[in-house]
Formats: structure tokens, sequence, C-alpha cells
């Protein structure tokens, strides 16, 4: 595999497992405005995609009722959901490792980068990172194009050759190709082989080890 010198990450399920404070969070909104509770399989679709989209597309919200639930999701998640939530072993080893080789590290996330700096900061990893890259709390920029698109400008990378994300799910690779990147799919996070590989990733990491021998050839 080529040697990139700039690695994105996403955040969920590709750094963390923040499945419980996700799923809390939407159980919550779900109870708080009398929304029929989706099936286990369905309440798992919102691990990764934009929160908006999420609630749009499993509970069929119009605009208004999807404004409602988000801000009633993040009336739960800011105060425990976004620390229900582990670090997937091996990561700050394979972080460690990268900017010990000299790579640049950003984070890309669909998740409002104001939440993202709170869990990096709580896990003692924001160091390792070059630039760390979210959503807008506003709902702005919340599509993962847009967000890598941003982070790209932010971190000042020019040299894409050289460049890949790293992530879990479809609309990390699609964000990725629309940046001219390839993406590594996190096969250990939330999506399938079948997904990942029908949005065009260009290799899975079954683990977390061997994202860390793709990344760096060991």
């Amino acid at each position: 595999m080529q040697q990139y010198q700039t690695i994105l990450f996403d955040l969920d399920g590709t750094l963390t497992d923040s499945a419980p404070g996700i799923l809390n969070s939407v159980r919550y909104a779900c109870r708080k405005l009398e929304l029929p509770l989706p099936e286990e399989a369905v309440l798992r679709r919102f691990l990764g995609p934009p929160l908006p989209a999420s609630f749009q597309e499993y509970l069929h919200l119009d605009e208004a009722g999807t404004r409602r639930a988000v801000e009633a999701f993040r009336e739960y998640y800011p105060a425990k959901g976004i620390f229900e939530n582990e670090v997937y072993p091996g990561i700050p080893a394979l972080l460690a490792a990268l900017k010990g080789a000299g790579r640049r590290v950003v984070m890309a996330t669909s998740k409002p980068e104001v939440f993202a700096r709170r869990i990096m900061e709580h896990f003692s990893l924001e160091g390792y990172f070059d630039a760390i890259c979210g959503a807008t709390i506003d709902e702005r920029r919340t599509d993962k194009g847009d967000v890598i698109a941003y982070a790209l400008e932010t971190a000042g990378v020019t040299d894409l050759r050289h460049t890949v994300m790293v992530g879990d799910r479809e609309h990390d690779v699609k964000g990725a190709a629309r940046n001219g990147l390839p993406c590594i799919g996190a096969l250990y996070g939330y999506g399938s082989a079948a997904e990942l590989h029908a949005a065009g990733a260009v290799a899975l990491a079954g683990t977390v080890a061997d994202l860390h021998a793709m990344l760096l050839q060991v």
C-alpha cells in the first residue's frame, strides 16, 4: 500500500466506540418527543452519518420535527452521552506511532467540532492531532464531503496524492472521493464490508492492528 503522509480520521466507529452514548441520546429524544422508538437495527444506523439526515431518513421527520429531535438529542448528549464512549484498544499507540513517524494527523468528523474536541481532551488524545475538524453546531456544515474539504483547508493539506481518509461508513468513503481522496474502511467500526466495498473503499482494516500495519507498513 502507498505510504501516506497525511491521514484524516473519522471519530465515531473509527477512533472511539461511541455507540452507547449516541444510541441513548436518540432514545432520549424519542421519549421526549413521544416518537416511536426504532428497533435496534434501525437505531444502529444512526452511528456515523450526520444526525439530522438520520432523523429524517429513519424516523421520517420533516424539517421542523428534525430540528426538535436534534435539540432533544443535544439535551442528553453533552451532559451524559458524550462520555458513554471508549477509545478502541490500539488507537493511542497508532496515533503516537504516526506522529513519531512524522505523519500529519487530522480529524474529520460529522460530529459537531466542539464535541469532538471535548472527547479528545477527555481521553488525552488531542495532542496527536494537527487539526480537529467537525460539523458546525448549527448544522450548516454536516455533510462528510464538506467536513473533509474544511479539514483539508484548515490543516493546509495540498498534497492529495499522499493523503488518505480512514472511516467506518459509506459516507466517509464517498466524502473522501468527492475531495479526490482514497478511503480505508475501518471494518471494526459500524459499517459492513459490503457497504464499504460498494462505496469504493481502497482497503479494509479488520482490526486496529491491521490499520496500524497498513498506515505504517510494519
